[in-house]
């Protein structure tokens, strides 16, 4: 099943991508660019197109309903609307 969806990352600097990774699938950045690493190399797909900090992922997702991203729950305005929280 494929889903026409534009994934966003933030930097790989960034905490919240480490706990936003930590929590959705249970796995460490280390294992999950391994994964995307794989995927990559057997042309099965890329990796989310990363942006530059929460600001840039709104603006991206306010101005195209296929991109997806993740933000802390606190940055979240009108702007974007929420599909899942992770706790």
């Amino acid at each position: 099943r494929s889903f026409d969806l534009k994934p966003l990352d933030l930097p790989e600097s960034s905490p919240v991508r480490e706990q936003f990774y930590k929590k959705a699938t249970e796995r460490d950045l280390a294992q999950v660019k391994a994964t995307w690493s794989r995927i990559v190399f057997s042309g099965k797909g890329q990796p989310p197109k990363e942006v530059a900090d929460a600001a840039a992922v709104k603006k991206a997702v306010a101005a195209d309903p296929k991109a997806i991203g993740y933000i802390e729950k606190g940055a979240v305005d009108g702007t974007v609307k929420a599909v899942l929280t992770l706790d």
